[in-house]
């Protein structure tokens, strides 16, 4: 069995285009989220959004390149380049049939779905977009990714709705830890904030209705409401243990364990006794040889919906023991980013690395009302320094996907 480790990471969010600009901004607590500007949404009900902001597809790759891709493709192709660059991997010298790519979205490029069927509605079937059909898959995140790197190892697409990424995180690491491959970029990418994205999840009562950019996105808040949609993309190299030290690379972190289940509950609504997700976690602490008291961060899945947050909660008292659960520092980088459905484990991996790298707990921002269903430590508003070994990474879906990844910190004289 071969150890996993992280040699670089990527990251283009709805507080920045680069892994230190959005660290920088969770870290402070910024909020990235505003009233939506891709389209008119005032028929939706939905007026804010975590959009990303000043992306420029031509720092990553040419215009015939992007102008063939929806944005999610970009959003997963810029933020791979990144992790690569990071990660000083010279394509000469690696076997390029073992470098793969797991990048997953949940839904893919929504955005031309939409525009390509209202070009034919109104124009007729001749007037669809030759490019329509590869720019709207959802596989193609994955395949620009390995088309730009040149990646010729296995190429996926995870297909989990918001447990996505992680599961694509999570399979890279099996895949790597059984020795089918010696580094793979995984990650998710996502970009739905269209008309038809918008009205589809506020017809399901799922979105936020707040116009306070401030009080829309509240995980474990009493006043929680709903979601805030995001998007961007978060990646991670991941790579054998014995392939980096090789090469001299410079290990970031380690991913030690990973669970991934099944509510069989609900299409849309998790157990609602958090054994699912409970025993997710219960997965990944198990592959990674530790109990709960060594779990001294969680970054929860926490999407400000009424049921998502009491149902964690009781995931973690599940998994970790009511006394445990309640020492251990949890909280939700959704209250900044928004929810970025398929990529939100991606940029919450980047976030737990990050947390582990610089001994610091993030904040769960626009925390006002304490719920007597939600009764943890959320690092309310401000975050905190605190020594950071291991990180537990919740990512839920649905269809009652759940996907844990357990993080630890790395230590040079390993």
């Amino acid at each position: 069995m071969e150890r996993v480790v992280i040699t670089g990471m990527g990251a283009i969010t709805p507080l920045g285009n680069t892994v230190e600009e959005f660290w920088d901004g969770i870290k402070n607590g910024k909020n990235g989220i505003g009233p939506i500007t891709k389209f008119d949404a005032t028929e939706t009900g939905i007026s804010v959004a975590a959009e990303v902001k000043d992306f420029d597809p031509t720092k990553y790759m040419g215009r015939k390149e992007y102008k063939r891709m929806d944005l999610y493709s970009q959003y997963a192709v810029a933020a791979s380049v990144q992790a690569m660059e990071q990660s000083g991997i010279d394509m000469d010298k690696i076997d390029v049939t073992r470098f793969g790519v797991i990048i997953g979205s949940g839904i893919g490029g929504l955005p031309q779905m939409e525009s390509g069927i209202i070009k034919m509605n109104q124009k007729g079937p001749k007037r669809v977009p030759p490019m329509f059909v590869p720019m709207t898959i959802g596989n193609m995140a994955a395949g620009n990714t390995s088309i730009k790197l040149g990646a010729k190892g296995l190429s996926l697409d995870i297909v989990t709705a918001c447990a996505s990424a992680t599961n694509s995180i999570g399979e890279a690491f099996r895949n790597i830890k059984h020795g089918y491959s010696d580094l793979i970029v995984a990650g998710g990418a996502e970009g739905t904030i269209c008309e038809i994205g918008i009205a589809g999840f506020a017809a399901l009562t799922a979105l936020s209705e707040s116009a306070d950019p401030d009080r829309a996105s509240t995980p474990f808040d009493k006043e929680r409401n709903g979601f805030v949609m995001g998007e961007g993309a978060g990646v991670l190299m991941l790579e054998s243990l014995t392939h980096a030290q090789e090469r001299g690379a410079n290990i970031l972190g380690e991913v030690v364990g990973y669970g991934s289940n099944s509510d069989a509950y609900h299409m849309t609504a998790p157990s609602v006794d958090g054994s699912g997700a409970g025993n997710a976690m219960l997965l990944a602490m198990k592959e990674a040889g530790i109990d709960p008291e060594a779990v001294d961060y969680i970054n929860a899945h926490g999407t400000s919906t009424p049921a998502n947050d009491s149902s964690e909660t009781l995931a973690i008292k599940y998994a970790l023991g009511e006394e445990k659960a309640h020492q251990v520092a949890i909280s939700s980088s959704k209250s900044m980013t928004g929810h970025l459905l398929g990529a939100a484990g991606g940029i919450e991996s980047v976030i737990s690395v990050k947390a582990m790298l610089e001994g610091f707990v993030p904040p769960t921002i626009g925390y006002q009302v304490a719920d007597e269903q939600c009764d943890l430590d959320y690092v309310p508003n401000t975050g905190r320094k605190q020594d950071v070994q291991y990180v537990l990474n919740n990512s839920l879906g649905f269809g009652g996907h759940n996907a844990v990844l357990c993080f630890k910190k790395w230590e040079a004289a390993e």
